[in-house]
């Protein structure tokens, strides 16, 4: 399984923290919100993901399983 990073923008109010932490895969709209690269994350990337998704002070990132 490969895992996708994902926003709720719902939840999400443009701080920019996830672009800030993440811009191999996160970068920011005119308006400040996330733009996320819809690709699977590579393993080496996980890391750098997971951070992100712990930084987010509205809870707004996650990761998803997709199928391979």
């Amino acid at each position: 399984m490969n895992r996708q990073l994902v926003v709720n923008p719902i939840a999400c109010d443009g701080r920019g923290l996830c672009a800030e932490l993440f811009p191999e895969r996160v970068r920011m709209d005119p308006w400040g919100f996330p733009i996320v690269d819809p690709r699977p994350i590579p393993s080496h990337l996980e890391a750098h993901a997971r951070r992100a998704i712990a930084a987010c002070p509205t809870l707004a990132l996650l990761l998803r399983e997709v199928a391979a």
